[in-house]
């Protein structure tokens, strides 16, 4: 009952829609008709409203702490793992949206800060690495998701690595698209405008 309970209010926590919140609060209308048409704080970027991206990567990123720090505190490591699992699924396929959201990016990399700090430190500073240096949003994103299990191997437990390994897992599903404009040599940089898909 208690993972159940984790799961649930992880997913709701997660599912909360930040970018197109903003957005449209921002009067931008619907992000989801914005560049990739993802709800995530890359896509924001794109509508050239700096401030409205930061503050998409803040809440979606504290959306999954929030949600693993609940739970870990009310019910132990076990049960905030399974919250933050569920916020960055949530993030992912959110209910209010018909289950279309973002790739989770932030939301797992909020997940691991409070799950395990040296974990998520880790994840975020090989990021920034990564896109100092090629300038490609999901690039960094897939090489610091790939490299967040050998850090929980590393600084944290095997659960932390599993679910680490879970959320790598499903950023690279979510990222399939990127992979093969990666692969082509057409993805394009940070602060680029995307053609609408």
């Amino acid at each position: 009952m208690t993972g159940l309970l984790a799961a649930v209010l992880g997913y709701l926590v997660g599912s909360i829609p930040f970018g197109l919140v903003f957005t449209r609060l921002a009067g931008l209308g619907d992000i989801r008709a914005i560049g990739s048409g993802n709800i995530g704080a890359t896509n924001v970027l794109r509508t050239g409203r700096k401030g409205l991206a930061f503050a998409t990567l803040v809440f979606d990123g504290g959306k999954g702490a929030f949600a693993a720090g609940m739970m870990a505190w009310l019910a132990g490591t076990d049960a905030g793992l399974i919250a933050g699992v569920a916020a960055v699924l949530g993030h992912n396929f959110p209910v209010w949206l018909k289950f279309k959201g973002g790739k989770g990016v932030a939301t797992t990399f909020g997940v691991l800060l409070i799950a395990a700090w040296p974990v998520g430190v880790g994840a975020c500073l090989t990021w920034l690495v990564i896109a100092a240096a090629f300038r490609i949003s999901s690039l960094a994103a897939l090489v610091s998701l790939a490299a967040a299990p050998v850090y929980a191997l590393i600084f944290a437990t095997p659960a932390h690595a599993l679910a680490a390994l879970g959320l790598a897992a499903l950023g690279f599903v979510r990222h399939r698209a990127n992979i093969k404009r990666l692969l082509r040599g057409e993805e394009p940089r940070i602060g680029q405008k995307k053609p609408a898909a």
